[in-house]
């Protein structure tokens, strides 16, 4: 089973598909616990200083860490075969660690999404599974090459045979699937 994941703050939907590109699961997973914020530097960056900040993040990550590790475990409990990877949107492997700089523009826009990718990744990893980074506004027409024939029965069909929601997350989350494969 691959999985593919569209992540947002605090969220992501993930699709998992069969090696023959079948959708086999899709779901919403929350990727914080409650009460955390999902955006730490990008919403307390002004009223905390590096050293707040910086225990903020510690906190949130954390949190990322057991809520990512919890839903990625019930998803692998619920298929009907093994998760060998997973796929997530890609991010500058030299993207700034330094909180101080982080909070900074243009850092700072990224910093929470890219957090959470991480955390999603070193999880994924942990597991033993292939983890694999796909660029967001090429990676459906990667899947509609790789399909050939079949693309828009895969793709675009997947949402007449399923109902909604179907979403272009949840479009981004399969062909990303389909690409690791």
């Amino acid at each position: 089973m691959r999985v593919g994941i569209a992540d947002h703050f605090g969220w992501a939907v993930a699709v998992t598909a069969s090696p023959d590109h079948e959708v086999v699961d899709r779901r919403r997973i929350e990727l914080v616990e409650p009460d955390l914020t999902p955006a730490p530097i990008h919403y307390d960056r002004g009223r905390l200083d590096v050293a707040g900040l910086t225990a903020r993040v510690a906190e949130v990550r954390a949190s990322v860490g057991r809520a990512t590790s919890a839903a990625l475990d019930e998803l692998a409990a619920a298929l009907p075969a093994p998760i060998v990877s997973l796929s997530l949107r890609t991010w500058p492997l030299d993207f700034p660690e330094d909180i101080a700089i982080q909070r900074q523009a243009p850092h700072e826009a990224r910093a929470d999404a890219i957090m959470y990718r991480q955390v999603l990744a070193q999880v994924a990893r942990d597991r033993g599974w292939e983890v694999h980074l796909y660029v967001a506004k090429d990676v459906v027409g990667q899947a509609t090459s790789r399909l050939g024939p079949r693309a828009d029965d895969v793709l675009l069909g997947v949402r007449a045979r399923l109902g909604p929601p179907w979403t272009k997350d949840h479009l981004t989350a399969l062909a990303a699937a389909i690409v690791a494969g």
